[in-house]
C-alpha cells in the first residue's frame, strides 16, 4: 500500500530513530570493511560494539532529546579508552545538532548545540587523537568541528522554519476557508430574510384583502346576493393564494440543517399526561393535579399550556437533583392556570444556565395576554406559574 511504511514509521518515532542509528552502525561496519587490515582500528566485533554505542542515543533524539544530548557527550570518553573516536560518534553529534535544530525553539537548540561541541572542541585541544598516517593541528579539528557544527545547525534551523512557515500557511488557508464559509451563510441568509419579508408582505396584502371582501360580502349579503357570492368566490380565490404563499415562506425560513417537520398534530392538553410518565420513568418523581374541566381551547392555547410542564420539567430534571415535582392544572371560568413546582435546590447562580427556555414561556404567555412568574420558592424548591384568560382564548366556560 503506498505510503504505508512512513505513515507507520511517522506513527513510531522511536522505531524509526532506531533505524536510523542501525543504519549508521551499518553505514560504520561498511566503512571498517572497506579499511585495509593493517589500518583497521581493532576487531572487528569490539568495533561493531562501540559504533553501536555511540549510535545509541540517536535512537533516543525524539523520544528523549535530552537524554540522547547527555549520552553523545559521555561517548567523548571513548577516544580516550580506544585512542580512535568510531565514525557513529561523529555521526551521531551532527544528526542530535540537526534534530535539536529542527525541532526545539531556537534558545534551546542553541543551548543543545554548545553542550555537544563545546566539549568536543575542549577534546581536541586537551587530548587530541594522534595519528601516525596523518598529522592535523589541533587548531584545525576545531575549526572543522566548529564548521560541522554551524552547518548541521543551520540546515536544522532552516527546517524548522520551513515547518513554521507551512504550518501558518495551512491555518491562514483553513480561516480563509473559514471566513468564506461563513460569508457565504451570511449572504445565504441575508438574501432568504429578504425573500421573507417580500413574502411576508405579500401575505399581509393577501389577508387585508380577504379582511376587505368579507366584510363587504356581509354587508351587502340580503341585499344583493350576487354580489356576496362574488366577494366570496374572491376570498375563495385569495385564500388558496395565501395558503402558497405561507408554504413558500415557510420553505424560504426552513434551514437545510433542520429536520422536515413530521406531519404530525402538535401536542396539547392530552399528551401532558404522558410527557408526566416519561419525566417519572427519567428519575423524578412528579405529581399531576386536575382542578375543574378545560372548556374548548384554540390549538395554540393547549400547545403553549403542553410546551410551559415541558420546559418547567426539563429544567427541574436538570437542576433539581434528588427532589419531586408537582403539575398542578386549574381551568376556571375567567382563567387556566398552570403551576409547575419542584422541591429541589433550583439552578445556581452564575454556574447553571436555562437557557432561553424561560424566555421562550413568556412569550408564549404573552401572546394570549397572560403572565408568567418563576422563581425560587420561600420553602425551597422552584416554581414556574403562568395564568391566561379564558375570554382571550376563544374558548366557552364551562
Amino acid at each position: 500500500m503506498t505510503g504505508g511504511p512512513r505513515q507507520l514509521l511517522r506513527r513510531h518515532p522511536l522505531a524509526s530513530d532506531a533505524l536510523f542509528a542501525a543504519a549508521l552502525v551499518l553505514l560504520e561496519i561498511v566503512f571498517v570493511l572497506l579499511t585495509p587490515e593493517e589500518f583497521r582500528p581493532g576487531p572487528l566485533p569490539a568495533a561493531l560494539g562501540w559504533s553501536v554505542l555511540c549510535a545509541a542515543p540517536v535512537a533516543l533524539r525524539r523520544f528523549a532529546p535530552w537524554v540522547a544530548v547527555a549520552a553523545a557527550v559521555a561517548t567523548l570518553a571513548l577516544p580516550a579508552l580506544l585512542d580512535h573516536g568510531p565514525a557513529t560518534q561523529s555521526l551521531a553529534f551532527v544528526v542530535l545538532t540537526y534534530t535539536m535544530a529542527a525541532h526545539r525553539p531556537v534558545r534551546p537548540a542553541a543551548l543543545a548545540a554548545a553542550l555537544l561541541w563545546t566539549p568536543v572542541a575542549a577534546v581536541n585541544v586537551v587530548a587530541p587523537i594522534e595519528n601516525e598516517f596523518l598529522s592535523v593541528s589541533p587548531a584545525y579539528l576545531v575549526l572543522n568541528n566548529l564548521l560541522t557544527a554551524v552547518v548541521a545547525y543551520a540546515v536544522g534551523r532552516a527546517v524548522h522554519a520551513r515547518r513554521a512557515t507551512t504550518e501558518a500557511l495551512r491555518e491562514r488557508a483553513r480561516v480563509a476557508e473559514q471566513s468564506q464559509r461563513s460569508l457565504a451563510e451570511r449572504a445565504v441568509a441575508d438574501e432568504r430574510r429578504r425573500i421573507a419579508r417580500e413574502l411576508h408582505d405579500v401575505v399581509a396584502h393577501h389577508v387585508s384583502v380577504m379582511g376587505v371582501l368579507a366584510t363587504g360580502a356581509r354587508r351587502v349579503l340580503r341585499r344583493d346576493p350576487d354580489a356576496a357570492d362574488e366577494a366570496i368566490a374572491t376570498i375563495e380565490d385569495t385564500s388558496r393564494a395565501t395558503l402558497r404563499e405561507m408554504r413558500r415562506l415557510l420553505d424560504v425560513l426552513r434551514t437545510e440543517a433542520e429536520p422536515a417537520a413530521e406531519l404530525a398534530p402538535q401536542p396539547g392538553l392530552a399528551a401532558i399526561e404522558t410527557l408526566v410518565e416519561q419525566v417519572r420513568e427519567a428519575g423524578l418523581p412528579v405529581t399531576l393535579t386536575v382542578e375543574g374541566g378545560p372548556g374548548p381551547l384554540e390549538e395554540g392555547v393547549a400547545l403553549t399550556v403542553y410546551r410551559i410542564v415541558q420546559e418547567a420539567l426539563t429544567n427541574a430534571l436538570k437542576h433539581a437533583g434528588a427532589a419531586t415535582a408537582v403539575v398542578r392544572l386549574s381551568f376556571g371560568a375567567a382563567f387556566l392556570a398552570v403551576e409547575v413546582t419542584d422541591t429541589g435546590r433550583g439552578p445556581v447562580p452564575g454556574r447553571d444556565r436555562i437557557g432561553h427556555g424561560l424566555v421562550g414561556m413568556r412569550e408564549r404567555v404573552g401572546l394570549y395576554g397572560g403572565t408568567l412568574r418563576t422563581g425560587a420558592r420561600p420553602g425551597g424548591g422552584y416554581r414556574v406559574y403562568a395564568r391566561i384568560p379564558v375570554e382571550q382564548l376563544g374558548a366557552v366556560p364551562a
